[in-house]
């Protein structure tokens, strides 16, 4: 593996004038790129099949006695047309931990394919050499070759400061034009060597890849490179010679392809990207000596027994969940994960809101959960509590059946999705501004059931009796009700086409977050059981995120909301305004929110009919410095709705939006410690005549942890 390393090491980066052989390159090029679908083995080979061997290491330093990480990994990867690439890893082993790291599984190291339009190294998107969007953004030049039946031709990113790029050479079979080595370097963010060679298989008539090695140091950059879900990182190696580099810590990846199978057949269909068998932490020293490309080394050996002696005595194991939590919203103490949601907010009824809540973890019991909260509102003097369980029905499917009893303050005209329940901020902009809560006693019954991989779904029925917190009645039948009791059954589903799901025996776990993402949900009120109201309410939107190469990426998001029968205030929809009802720009200066409309006033606007929709677009980060990258985003919202017998409605006034209102805007984010600043205008047919009632002024908090 060194002298392998050693070889990548030596690559080096050439600059290449645009000339007369550079064009013949580009033709060279264009004709490969047109014979791609001769050459790909997807397009060429309906279903195969191969096994595959892989050992990753960080390092100090080649003269130290041990890595600071190992770990090895045996694979057999089918591919079909239907379902793409499957892998089931049948063999893992990572040195010093006792339970198995799954996350470690999730990291994307390398694309499988130089036939792809984007190429993807650590979770990070290029240009694909050998592609149409790589005609667009890489320069080509000839290189002699004494080979006979080689082309040998080099590639350079054309912008390399807007759009970064791969360099490096690949090597063509002169007749097929097909792939049979690659050498690729990057110095961006990240520092990159990369080799990938072929074999070809006669049967196939085809190159198919054979041996990769991948090298990665983080140079001077910030930027993190982790196996543990962000929190663990490759350290920073400074600006130096590549003699005097290989003398800090970097990364090596081997991989090792075999067992081509060109008659697969065609299996049932496999939901998972990755699936683990259970016993594959379980294998013996024969199965690996069976797979590696080479023996161990002593240092290797003695990296097992080291790095395991390490984690325990700086109980890394235990510190890695608690940080793992930490960042889903959970702070864990033995069999306890405290909610990390609770602890301190602000909102204009309750004043400075502290509380304390959570759930036990899998320490306490795998098969049954137990949670609560309690929290205390300074300004109405109040007590807010909750409590609940939930059993495990099916671990395969994430099936859960909880009940749940809560006593607290919701938003009225809140319309929140079962399946995004667990949404996690830190901070939560848009409640500081809300003046509009409804008391509720809330008992609920939940059912979780994932019913495929890509589609979670969740049925309620709860029961709540609501009380009013500010004037307000609505006429049912004649009668005015202030105070009411709802009895209402939800069904929800969220469906993620373009993710990818890795299955473990601690459950399904999402290892490509794909666009778009569909969320809908009905909801049916029953008059009669202990409920006053007879109502429908039903909800859909989706989500749609596009990165580009240059590091900018565009947002959209379109929702829709209709209601029919007898809707209260409380159950209406709304466009999530958050401009607090004060006179001048500097009073109403706050902090703006992730999708809510920055100029529309609290409590300005409700509907039983509402569609919105946001478009965002973000600019590449402006690299002032290593530490000052601030980002600008530019917004557009827009929101159309309209409600039917508003005079229903008493002792509060709110418009309609039947004319449909919009706003834009942008902000500058990440100036100092996450925060920024936002600037948005409402105009249209809502436009209001004091020209500054339709600025939106305010700060912006955008935390990575």
């Amino acid at each position: 593996m060194y002298k392998i390393l050693a070889v990548l090491l030596c690559i080096q980066s050439v600059s290449f004038a645009q000339t007369e052989s550079s064009k013949t390159a580009e033709e060279i090029i264009q004709k490969a790129i047109s014979l791609r679908d001769t050459n790909d083995p997807r397009v060429v080979l309906s279903n195969y099949t191969y096994t595959s061997y892989e050992k990753t290491i960080i390092t100090d330093s080649l003269k130290t006695s041990t890595h600071s990480y190992l770990s090895e990994k045996v694979s057999t990867t089918s591919y079909t047309e239907s379902q793409g690439f499957i892998e089931n890893v049948i063999g893992f082993q990572l040195a010093g931990f006792k339970k198995i790291k799954y996350e470690v599984l999730a990291v994307n190291l390398q694309s499988r394919s130089f036939y792809d339009e984007d190429f993807v190294i650590f979770n990070t998107r290029y240009a694909g050499i050998l592609s149409k969007r790589g005609v667009r953004n890489y320069i080509y030049t000839l290189i002699p070759s004494t080979v006979e039946n080689e082309i040998h031709i080099s590639f350079t990113p054309k912008r390399p400061k807007a759009i970064p790029g791969l360099s490096g050479v690949m090597v063509l079979d002169k007749e097929k034009l097909a792939i049979k080595n690659i050498q690729v370097s990057l110095d961006d963010a990240i520092k990159i060597k990369l080799n990938q060679s072929y074999i070809f298989n006669k049967e196939a008539n085809l190159y198919l890849p054979e041996n990769r090695v991948l090298f990665i140091d983080k140079g001077n950059s910030d930027r993190r490179l982790s196996f543990f879900g962000g929190r663990i990182s490759i350290g920073t190696l400074q600006e130096e010679n590549l003699e005097e580099m290989i003398t800090k810590k970097y990364l090596v990846s081997t991989t090792s392809n075999s067992d081509f199978s060109l008659k697969a057949k065609e299996t049932k269909t496999q939901p998972f990207a990755i699936t683990i068998e259970p016993y594959a932490t379980e294998q013996p020293p024969s199965f690996w000596q069976t797979y590696r490309l080479e023996n161990l080394t002593k240092k290797d050996e003695r990296s097992f027994s080291e790095i395991e002696r390490i984690i325990n005595a700086e109980n890394i194991e235990r510190r890695l969940g608690t940080i793992n939590n930490f960042s889903i919203g959970y702070y864990s103490v033995n069999f306890f994960d405290f909610d990390l949601t609770y602890p301190v907010k602000f909102n204009n009824f309750e004043g400075l809101r502290l509380g304390l809540g959570g759930v036990t973890n899998e320490s306490f019991s795998k098969d049954f959960r137990i949670e609560g909260y309690g929290a205390y509102g300074f300004k109405d003097q109040e007590i807010k509590y909750g409590a609940g369980g939930g059993v495990l029905l099916n671990a395969k499917k994430d099936a859960w059946i909880s009940l749940t009893y809560n006593s607290d303050l919701e938003e009225v005209g809140n319309y929140a999705y079962l399946t995004d329940r667990r949404v996690y901020s830190l901070f939560e902009p848009r409640l500081v501004n809300i003046n509009l809560f409804y008391k509720h006693r809330t008992t609920r019954t939940n059912l979780e059931y994932r019913i495929a991989p890509k589609l979670l779904s969740e049925f309620q029925v709860a029961h709540r009796r609501i009380e009013q917190t500010t004037p307000y009645r609505y006429i049912k039948d004649g009668v005015e009700i202030s105070n009411y009791d709802i009895t209402e059954a939800t069904a929800g589903i969220r469906w993620s086409p373009r993710s990818k799901f890795m299955k473990t025996e601690a459950g399904i776990n999402e290892v490509y977050d794909g666009y778009p993402k569909v969320t809908a949900q009905i909801s049916q009120s029953i008059d009669g059981l202990e409920g006053d109201f007879n109502f429908t309410k039903i909800g859909a939107k989706v989500f749609y995120r596009l990165d580009r190469l240059n590091k900018s990426a565009t947002e959209l998001l379109i929702e829709g909301n209709i209601g029919f029968g007898d809707l209260p205030i409380t159950h209406l929809f709304q466009a999530y305004p958050n401009a607090p009802t004060k006179e001048t720009i500097l009073q109403r200066f706050s902090v703006a929110g992730v999708n809510s409309f920055e100029t529309m006033f609290f409590s300005e606007f409700f509907s039983d009919k509402l569609v919105t929709a946001q478009l965002k677009h973000r600019l590449a980060p402006f690299n002032i410095s290593k530490s000052f990258k601030p980002e600008m985003v530019f917004i557009t919202r827009f929101a159309i709705g309209d409600i039917q017998n508003p005079e229903d409605h008493l002792d509060i006034q709110f418009g309609s939006l039947k004319k449909g209102y919009t706003e834009s805007g942008f902000e500058i984010n990440k100036l100092i410690f996450g925060f920024g600043t936002s600037l948005t205008y409402r105009y249209g047919a809502y436009h209001l005549p004091n020209f500054e009632d339709n600025i939106a002024f305010k700060f912006t908090f955008n935390l990575q942890l």
